[in-house]
C-alpha cells in the first residue's frame, strides 16, 4: 500500500469494465488522488472485438498501479468474474468496485478500510452511494433510502428487524477482508444479479458482520426507463429464485413496499405531488419484473432472455 499512514495491510482494487462511458476516467482521476494509494488496480476488460478494445485499454492504463486482465466476450459473470480479480490479487482487502461509481473525494479508500479493520468479525464494510445533479427526485430519495446518513454495522441478531436489508451489500463500492472472503468461498461463481447480498449472507449467518461506511461515499446513480427497471429487477427475481435457501425467510417485498410509501410521502412534501404517477408505473414495473424472475423457470428461454437485462447470462 503506497502512502505514509498507518495501516500495514496490502489494498487492491478490482474492476470489471465493459463499454465503459465518461464515468471511468473520473473514477481513475479520482483513484490517483486517494490518501491510502491501493497497490495494484485490477481491470477486468470484456472485450468486444473491436478497436474499442485498445481505445479503452490506454484509459485503464493511467490508473496507478493499473493491471489489466482480457475477459472473454461472452464470459464475464457477475460473481465469477470478481472472483478471477480476487485470485490476481495477492492483498489483504479487496475493494470492488463499478466503472460507473466515481469516488466523492480523496478518502473513499481510507475510510472504507478503517471501517472493515475496526473489528476482526467484520467481513465487508460498503460505501454510501450519492446521486449526480442529473438524477431525478425519485432517484435521489432512493438513494438516501438505501444509503442513508448513518453508518451501521448488521449481523445475525438483525434479522428479525431489517429482514433482507441485513444482507444488503453493494458492490459498486465494497471492500472484503481476505480472509473472511477465502474462508466463506468467495462469491458465488454463477450468478445473474446479487453476488454481493448471496456473500454476505453467507458472512452473516456464519458469525461475520456487514458495515455500511455512510462517511465512505461515491457518485452512482441511473436512470433506468421503465422497460429498464423492468428487466433489472426480474434478474433480481431470478437470483433470489435461484439462491432460494438465502432469501425465502428473510422479509423481503414488505421493503418494497415501504420504499414506495416513503418515496410518495418525500415527493408530496417536496411539492412534487405531480411524479407521484411516474413513481407508480417505475414502482409496477420493478415489481412485475421481480415477479416474473421469480417464476422464470416456468417461462419459455426465448421470453426469459427477452426479459432479461443480462443477456448473456442465458447463452452460457
Amino acid at each position: 500500500m503506497k502512502m505514509g499512514a498507518v495501516m500495514a495491510d496490502r489494498i487492491d482494487v478490482v474492476i470489471p469494465v465493459y463499454r465503459p462511458d465518461e464515468k471511468l476516467e473520473q473514477l481513475i482521476e479520482r483513484l490517483n488522488m486517494q490518501s491510502v494509494k491501493p497497490d495494484h488496480v485490477w481491470f477486468l476488460q470484456t472485450m468486444t472485438g473491436t478497436g474499442e478494445d485498445e481505445a479503452v485499454r490506454k484509459i485503464l492504463e493511467r490508473a496507478d498501479g493499473a493491471q489489466v486482465a482480457a475477459v472473454e466476450k461472452g464470459s464475464y459473470d457477475h460473481g465469477g468474474t470478481r472472483n478471477r480479480g480476487a485470485m490476481l490479487s495477492k492483498a489483504d482487502s479487496i475493494l470492488f468496485m463499478t466503472q460507473d461509481a466515481v469516488p466523492a473525494d480523496n478518502l473513499l479508500i481510507e475510510t472504507l478500510h478503517r471501517r472493515l479493520m475496526s473489528d476482526s468479525r467484520i467481513a465487508a464494510a460498503y460505501a454510501r452511494q450519492i446521486p449526480d445533479d442529473r438524477a431525478g427526485e425519485i432517484e435521489r430519495y432512493t438513494r438516501l433510502f438505501n444509503y442513508p446518513e448513518v453508518s451501521s454495522v448488521k449481523d445475525e441478531s438483525d434479522l428479525g428487524r431489517l429482514g433482507i436489508k441485513t444482507y444488503f451489500c453493494s458492490n459498486v463500492c465494497a471492500m472484503y477482508r481476505r480472509e473472511a472472503y477465502e474462508k466463506l468461498g468467495g462469491f458465488a461463481a454463477r450468478t445473474i444479479f446479487n453476488e454481493d447480498m448471496i456473500f454476505a449472507s453467507k458472512a452473516v449467518r456464519a458469525g461475520y458482520k456487514i458495515a455500511y461506511a455512510a462517511d465512505a461515499e461515491v457518485i452512482h446513480a441511473h436512470k433506468y426507463s421503465y422497460w429498464q427497471q423492468l428487466t433489472r429487477n426480474f434478474d433480481l427475481g431470478v437470483s433470489q429464485r435461484q439462491y432460494r435457501e438465502v432469501f425465502e425467510n428473510v422479509k423481503s417485498e414488505s421493503e418494497g413496499m415501504r420504499l414506495v410509501k416513503d418515496t410518495a410521502k418525500y415527493l408530496m412534501k417536496q411539492g412534487k405531488w405531480y411524479l407521484i404517477p411516474d413513481l407508480v408505473i417505475q414502482s409496477g414495473c420493478k415489481l412485475i419484473g421481480y415477479k416474473l424472475g421469480l417464476k422464470y423457470e416456468k417461462l419459455p428461454k426465448g421470453i426469459v432472455k427477452k426479459l432479461s437485462m443480462n443477456k448473456q447470462y442465458w447463452g452460457k
